[in-house]
């Protein structure tokens, strides 16, 4: 099982990868993160109780688009069809807009609450084993530092 850390303004949040359930979009994120692609994005949509989401480009300091209407020029398979297809608390989960349609966004899940609904919809990659306060603690415009592949 490949790993990760997220490094946040507001701490660091440890991923460990569904590697059999969705291994073209655990390559694409490794891909990302290694290349330095998310260093110094934020978290551009927060809804509390629900997610929050990362990954658009547009989204960096400077940049000229709407934040979240980017990714990184390619778009990648929705792989819903795995045994760990569930919006638990701490899963991280590929933002699309339409299936298919996927390529850096990301999300992670506030709790199960209100996700039940994307599960097999979105493809869920991984999953926050240390550091879940985190994710309760990162408010809109909050910074991703940097993603370092830990593992593979």
């Amino acid at each position: 099982m490949s790993k990760a850390e997220i490094h946040t303004s507001k701490g660091v949040m440890k991923v460990s990868f569904y590697d059999q359930d969705a291994p073209g979009t655990v390559a694409n994120f490794h891909k990302l993160a290694k290349s330095g692609f998310y260093d110094g994005l934020t978290f551009h949509r927060v809804i509390p109780d629900f997610v929050i989401q990362g990954g658009c480009p547009n989204s960096r300091a400077g940049a000229t688009g709407m934040p979240g209407t980017g990714g990184p020029g390619y778009k990648i398979p929705c792989e819903t069809d795995g045994e760990n297809q569930y919006h638990d608390r701490g899963v991280l989960s590929m933002a699309h807009a339409g299936r298919n349609t996927g390529g850096s966004q990301f999300f992670i899940c506030h709790s199960r609450r209100q996700t039940s609904h994307l599960d097999r919809k979105h493809t869920c990659f991984g999953k926050v084993y240390e550091g879940l306060e985190v994710i309760d603690a990162i408010r809109q415009g909050d910074l991703i530092e940097k993603i370092v592949i830990t593992e593979e």
